[in-house]
């Protein structure tokens, strides 16, 4: 479809962009990669089917939203082809049983170590993701991914590093996910943000939404020398039955981020109401509008989102509900990340 032939007013077009834009990755200003990747998941399974759901649900979107009102379709949004990870599905998907078996034969009370092939196979992922993002960054897009399980965003994270220097990560998740390691996967969907903090670059991580975590956990943030600020779930809310509103809580928690910012949203950072078939719910969480509210805070605080995830969206078998949550917050981190850029909708 051709921008001329575009209605934004009109039903979305399935086949066409994701969100049913018109836009090829060339063509857009801000573009998202797939990343169907979820071997060492520990609980429900799903997510690498995450990105093909969210597309496929993302036309049903409409278009005027507060960041640029009636034009913000206009910003160009775009995913690479989902075609081009058939490879790398297919091999998730067979090292998927092969972690399986070994995380049962855990619980089974046996110590034997994660198969090699299985972190040799993540790095390789991660290693691919950072050379497609930074490829994009220096076409200098503005570069979102979809995972996936939330060790996918690493590969992006990496490659920021090397493009912007010093950032900050706020992260919106029901866990620390700050595992060295996590079953013996040195690239654990657990151990995200450990990983994460290896990069000097990351100057500070900013955790809200937590609620189930372990002591190990709890005793890194806070040997952490206050390089990791966290918003437990239960003191937000108490804060709040005490009469602080949402938004105290809010600025607090943008005052504490730097000048640069890097957004990761594990859907499971949400009321599981709104995410049942993610694979760690956990009870609490935000309600959408909360995570909506704080997303713009740091978008209109002066602060510049400088890239985003939504990981671990696991589509439903029997509705499309999952996917139609994710692929909203998607379109809200795309856009008040566009706006936080300064970028502007195009004829």
């Amino acid at each position: 479809m051709s921008m001329q032939d575009f209605d934004p007013n009109g039903v979305g077009q399935e086949g066409s962009g994701i969100f049913g834009l018109p836009y090829a990755p060339n063509d857009a200003q801000v573009v998202l990669i797939p990343a169907p990747w979820g071997v060492t998941v520990s609980y429900g399974g799903g997510t690498h089917d995450g990105p093909k759901a969210i597309y496929e649900a993302s036309p049903q979107i409409d278009y005027d939203h507060p960041s640029y009102g009636a034009d913000s379709w206009k910003i160009g949004i775009s995913m690479l082809p989902l075609g081009e990870w058939d490879n790398a599905y297919k091999e998730g998907v067979a090292l998927r049983e092969k972690a399986k078996a070994h995380i049962e034969e855990l619980e089974h009370g046996k110590t034997e170590p994660a198969p090699q092939e299985i972190n040799d196979a993540c790095e390789r992922f991660h290693a691919r993701i950072e050379t497609t993002a930074t490829e994009l960054l220096n076409k200098n897009k503005l570069v979102g991914l979809i995972g996936g399980d939330h060790s996918t965003p690493l590969g992006l994270i990496r490659a920021l590093a090397a493009k912007h220097g010093d950032f900050g990560i706020l992260q919106i998740d029901a866990h620390h996910d700050l595992r060295e390691s996590y079953e013996g996967f040195t690239y654990s969907h657990a151990s995200i943000m450990w990983n994460s903090l290896k990069l000097p670059a990351v100057k500070k991580l900013v955790q809200v939404g937590i609620r189930d975590y372990s002591a190990g956990e709890t005793e890194f943030v806070k040997n952490s020398n206050g390089r990791v600020a966290v918003f437990y779930d239960e003191e937000m809310k108490s804060r709040q039955y005490n009469g602080e509103t949402f938004a105290q809580i809010v600025k607090n928690i943008v005052d504490v981020l730097p000048k640069k910012v890097y957004i990761s949203f594990d859907i499971d950072g949400l009321d599981p109401a709104l995410c049942p078939n993610t694979g760690t719910p956990v009870p609490g969480g935000l309600q959408f509008q909360e995570a909506v509210y704080l997303i713009r805070a740091v978008a209109e605080s002066g602060k510049t989102i400088i890239g985003f995830d939504v990981n671990e969206v696991s589509p439903s078998k029997d509705s499309e509900w999952n996917q139609n949550v994710g692929m909203r917050v998607l379109w809200n981190l795309a856009m008040w990340a566009a706006k936080s850029n300064g970028l502007q909708p195009k004829a």
